[in-house]
C-alpha cells in the first residue's frame, strides 16, 4: 500500500528488494539438488577463482566475520569439498583450497546459479539486460 508520502524511491526500493528475495529462492531452488547453502557456494567458488586462500582472506573474500568463514569451510571440509592445511610461512593460520571433487562440484554449482539468474532475467530483452546489468554495475562499484 502507498501512501501521499510515498516517493519514487520507496517504490524502486520494494521493486528492488522484491527482484533479490525472487532471485534468492530461485538460487537456494537451483542449489538443493547438492545440499549446499548460498553461502557455502559462494565460499567454494571464491576458492576456485583465487585458489589457496587462508581462512582470513576467505572471510574478506566474502565479507563475513572469521568465525562464520570457519564454519563454512568446516561444512564444505566434512563434505571432502575443500581441504585445509598448516600455512607454511605462519604456522598459526590454515590455508584452504578446493579438493578436485569440489571444484567438479562448484562448476555445477556454478552452472545451476546461471539458469538460475537466467530464469528470472530472461524475460527481459537483450538491451534492458545490458542496461541492468550497467545500472547494477554503478551501483555496486
Amino acid at each position: 500500500m502507498t501512501t501521499d508520502t510515498d516517493g519514487p524511491e520507496d517504490g524502486l526500493a520494494e521493486a528492488f528488494q522484491a527482484v533479490t528475495r525472487r532471485l534468492r529462492h530461485r538460487t537456494r531452488e537451483a542449489l538443493a539438488p547438492w545440499d549446499v547453502t548460498p553461502g557455502q557456494s559462494r565460499a567454494l567458488g571464491t576458492l576456485i577463482r583465487h585458489g589457496e586462500l587462508r581462512l582470513s582472506a576467505l572471510a574478506e573474500h566474502l565479507r563475513i566475520a572469521p568465525r562464520s568463514a570457519t564454519e563454512v569451510v568446516d561444512d564444505l571440509e566434512r563434505r571432502g569439498l575443500v581441504r585445509r592445511r598448516p600455512d607454511p610461512a605462519d604456522r598459526r593460520a590454515t590455508l584452504v583450497a578446493p579438493t578436485e571433487e569440489g571444484t567438479h562440484t562448484g562448476a555445477a554449482l556454478r552452472a545451476a546459479r546461471r539458469a538460475a539468474a537466467e530464469q528470472l532475467f530472461g524475460a527481459l530483452p537483450p538491451t534492458d539486460r545490458a542496461e541492468l546489468t550497467r545500472i547494477l554495475g554503478t551501483l555496486r562499484d
